[in-house]
């Protein structure tokens, strides 16, 4: 299938769709022939504005991934409401890539920005890629630390895709549009919301060997973010600090790993990393197994 014509349906899916969680349902069973019947429906002159919308995309570098297509992501893949389609903008091989994901709070504390950059540096000395969003705080700090390091950094948006743009400061001018790719979910022009966000996270998820929660408050996206990634079955590292934030604290308790300094995450993520290197044979390795490894030393409640 052509670039073009997976933009198309990518658009269609996320513009035309009739019901978003209806057509995730139809896409996971039926895979591209569902997504090309969202296509097929469409009246002329819906149909040749998609192709419009699909070449300005293309023309500023944007491509799609559809699942049940060879080249979606395998891990996010393996969640039941994965998206139907993903538009790209940037190094796309990075989703070939194992990564880690990093989540916490946009009003962080300053031990928090710093632990947040601690996770950046780390993630690029082992060879993973980071996986965040884009707000202020320790999503910010997680990739300008990443990309500094000389690591690669992927960035899910809340928003349509439309809507990046290289922000200025620190992010700027670590920027290297090779080492970095940006996705989202959901039509090119749609706007911010918060559940856009809330939604976004289970991409991050998806995408991430673990998670790593940074600051969680006992309410809010960030502790939702770890719950959901324990409900998924992937390892949660919930940071710990001289005061332990109670969001990081409740997930402890719920069976995330802690980790208390450098070193401890370091092992950690050393030990992802091998797994995601280890072959998998067909019909012979479950794909879940890579996703709780046994890491090392005792989770501290």
């Amino acid at each position: 299938m052509d670039p073009l014509t997976k933009l198309e349906l990518a658009i269609a899916a996320t513009k035309h769709g009739a019901g978003k969680r209806k057509l995730a349902t139809r896409v996971r069973h039926g895979g591209l022939d569902a997504l090309s019947q969202n296509l097929e429906v469409l009246d002329g002159a819906s149909r040749h504005r998609v192709r419009d919308e699909a070449e300005q995309l293309a023309e500023r570098g944007t491509t799609a991934f559809l699942r049940g297509s060879a080249q979606y992501p395998r891990l996010l893949d393996l969640i039941e409401n994965a998206p139907p389609v993903l538009f790209a903008l940037g190094n796309d091989s990075l989703l070939l890539e194992p990564g880690i994901g990093v989540c916490g709070a946009r009003n962080v504390s300053g031990d928090g920005v710093q632990a947040a950059m601690t996770c950046g540096q780390t993630a690029a000395s082992q060879g993973l890629v980071s996986v965040s969003g884009y707000a202020r705080g320790v999503d910010m700090a997680t990739h300008v630390s990443t990309l500094r390091a000389g690591g690669a950094t992927i960035i899910v948006l809340p928003e349509g895709i439309d809507h990046f743009r290289v922000k200025r400061g620190e992010f700027s001018d670590a920027w290297d549009p090779s080492r970095a790719l940006v996705l989202s979910q959901f039509s090119p022009t749609q706007p911010w919301t918060t559940g856009g966000a809330m939604t976004r996270n289970g991409v991050i998820i998806g995408l991430s060997l673990a998670l790593v929660v940074v600051e969680a408050g006992e309410t809010g996206g960030t502790l939702a973010a770890g719950k959901r990634a324990l409900e998924l079955g992937r390892r949660v590292i919930a940071l710990e600090f001289t005061d332990t934030p109670r969001g990081n604290k409740m997930l402890l308790d719920r069976g995330a790993v802690a980790a208390a300094d450098k070193t401890e995450l370091s092992d950690f993520l050393n030990a992802l990393r091998f797994v995601a290197e280890e072959p998998v044979r067909p019909n012979e390795v479950d794909p879940q197994e890579l996703l709780i490894p046994e890491l090392p030393g005792p989770a501290r409640r």
